[in-house]
């Protein structure tokens, strides 16, 4: 195992941004960048041995610094959604960057996505990692306290892709992160109908109009919704237009390590498991991804990747009976998941 770096590009304000390559014994590797602590590649063999590239994103960081839908981001200080933008603390009213309408989305217009990170690489005999560091200074995007972030990327020889974060404040915050990888296990080629995939879940968070949880948590059975068999992803994805975009509730108490989510491709045999200490994750399946121009000329339509984002709920916030994302000076904050490849 190692992990090599070398220069990815030059922000406009002249400071450097470095692409950090893991690499296992077992033939996969892990692109990271240092801004937005993206991950801009998951090269990983099929089951005849040849590897291919399974997340979306760009060549370039000019690419990276323009619009798009957070391609392998860091999502932070809250991600998903906060409804009307606003959320009351310990008896104040606090009113964050809406940047979906009236509705705050993501961290807002310069979240943890558009930051750059310290970055530090570490090895030991079990695993590679690469360990971002950023300070969230208190009023950013409208959020309370300087937040300081930790996330670690982690590779080792069971193919096993771990994101660690954790976060300490020096006032009471809310925090969620997650990560925006944008999946499509047959080499980032077509759309991801045939993908069939698994959810160990019962319950949805109901969603009004505008994506904001009505704070109703929902059955999956007899729904398209329900992944509790592996089942291919065009199977019923007409029967919610645009597509998938929906938090399955996985717990509503703190818990250990679990196996979650399953994703396997026909086409290459491939298999990604998804386990997480959090109580939620978010189905996404690209559903505005529409002509944009990604790695080695490829085009990216819609569907034509998915996305597992484990995470607290959305608008958690603004939901009392949802797990909390409060976090106040003195604690910590801390969430593992990792992401298994197997063929």
């Amino acid at each position: 195992m190692k992990i090599e770096k070398q220069l990815f590009g030059t922000l406009p304000v002249g400071k450097d941004v470095y692409k950090y390559t893991l690499r296992n014994d077992a033939g996969m590797e892990v692109d990271v960048i240092n801004y937005g602590a993206i991950v801009t590649a998951i090269r990983i063999p099929d089951r005849e041995g040849n590897p291919g590239d399974v997340v979306l994103g760009f060549d370039t960081l000019e690419e990276y610094l323009g619009e798009h839908p957070y391609f392998g981001t860091m999502v932070g200080r809250v991600c998903n959604r906060v409804g009307k933008s606003r959320f009351e603390l310990e008896g104040r009213i606090f009113h964050v960057t809406p940047n979906e309408g009236e509705n705050h989305l993501h961290g807002g217009k310069r979240g943890f996505d558009k930051q750059l990170w310290t970055a530090y690489s570490h090895q030991t005999p079990d695993q590679v990692s690469l360990k971002l560091g950023y300070e969230s200074p208190d009023g950013e995007e409208g959020y309370p306290g300087t937040l300081m972030v930790e996330v670690e990327y982690s590779l080792n020889d069971q193919n096993e892709l771990g994101i660690s974060c954790r976060a300490k404040s020096d006032k009471t915050t809310h925090v969620n992160l997650t990560n925006h990888s944008y999946f499509n296990l047959n080499d980032c080629q077509g759309l991801i109908y045939d993908h069939e995939l698994l959810i160990d879940a019962e319950r949805i968070t109901e969603l009004d109009d505008e994506s904001i949880p009505t704070g109703k948590i929902l059955p999956v059975e007899s729904t398209a919704y329900d992944f509790r068999l592996s089942t291919p992803i065009g199977e019923r994805i007409n029967e919610v237009s645009p597509g998938y975009d929906i938090n399955y509730v996985l717990a509503m108490e703190p818990r250990d390590l679990t196996r979650v989510a399953a994703v396997y491709d026909p086409a290459s045999g491939r298999i990604m498991e998804v386990l997480t200490t959090l109580p939620g994750v978010q189905l996404y399946t690209a559903n505005y991804v529409e002509g944009i121009r990604g790695k080695g000329g490829t085009t990216y339509e819609k569907h034509s990747a998915l996305c597992l984002e484990t995470q607290f709920f959305p608008d958690t916030a603004n939901q009392p009976s949802f797990p909390s994302t409060v976090l106040t000076p003195g604690e910590e904050h801390s969430s593992v998941t990792i992401y298994r490849f197997r063929r």
